[in-house]
């Protein structure tokens, strides 16, 4: 495949490193609309089709490293952004090349963790000459504001549940074990682990107890760096907590990304959910 590379206007090229879900798809047109153009490499079984469609693409597998760089580099890219749900594959699945391999050698025990991973990968895309930026510096109204934003409002109990939770996930953040936490009447339904948003959701649902439901809180880690894998929350994850029983959802206002936050609070709105981003001093 051969790449070429495009005068932008005033913004560097922008390379997306794109997982699953609506994110990516919303960072390109976001891109589009100023002018920008984009360049994304997608993965095999974690990019969805739809987000790579007309638009100048490589697809690859996570562990094609130096293909990767290749390819954003002869396509002129100078800004990164890594936006999307990736699922962490297994060594098997990954098959490093020399350079994917290099990585892991030098990542060692940060592995381990999403925020020791995520820093390394940093590092990585640095020193080949990228700058890597977050998603809110390609589309601002992405940070979720604070406050109350539903017609539903949590109780006193659903701020208790609240309360609990953050002190769950300030607690467990320095182990960099997961963003997520529900509780119902003070009882914590399921923690994040490396399953992901959605099963622990599905997990909540199927324990819950007979009552007013229970609430899930999103916060970023204080130690996470803000260009990535700050948590998100878009209609999708409000269905799901509808679907599950929940009553609303809290998350960190100002450190977490409303993918859409018309559609996101009309979906709350409409199932009786509430939305409240809460502030934190770290």
């Amino acid at each position: 495949m051969a790449y070429a590379s495009q005068m932008c206007g005033m913004l560097p090229k922008l390379g997306i490193l794109a997982g699953g879900g609506e994110l990516p798809r919303r960072l390109v047109a976001a891109a589009n609309a100023s002018g920008r153009d984009v360049f994304i490499i997608g993965f095999h079984g974690q990019t969805d089709a739809e987000t790579v469609a007309n638009t100048p693409h490589l697809m690859t597998r996570l562990g094609a490293a130096g293909e990767a760089f290749a390819a954003l580099k002869a396509a002129g890219v100078k800004e990164i952004v890594m936006a999307g749900h990736i699922r962490r594959p297994s060594l098997l699945e990954l098959r490093p090349d020399w350079r994917a391999a290099r990585f892991f050698a030098k990542a060692g025990f940060a592995m381990l963790g999403d925020d020791g991973l995520l820093k390394a990968v940093r590092h990585e895309i640095e020193g080949e000459g990228f700058s890597l930026i977050g998603p809110q510096d390609v589309l601002q109204s992405l940070i979720s504001p604070a406050g109350v934003l539903t017609t539903a409002k949590p109780d006193a109990t659903a701020e208790s549940d609240i309360n609990r939770g953050v002190a769950i996930l300030q607690t467990l953040a320095p182990l960099d074990i997961g963003q997520a936490v529900v509780v119902q009447q003070g009882l914590v339904l399921g923690i994040e682990a490396i399953e992901g948003t959605q099963q622990l959701i599905k997990r909540a649902g199927e324990l819950r107890r007979e009552g007013e439901g229970g609430v899930l809180v999103k916060l970023s880690k204080a130690q996470q760096d803000s260009k990535f894998d700050l948590p998100t929350i878009g209609p999708e994850t409000v269905r799901q907590c509808a679907a599950a029983g929940l009553r609303g959802i809290a998350f960190e206002a100002g450190r977490s990304i409303l993918l859409d936050q018309v559609a996101t609070v009309t979906a709350a709105d409409s199932a009786g959910l509430f939305l409240l981003g809460v502030e934190l001093t770290q």
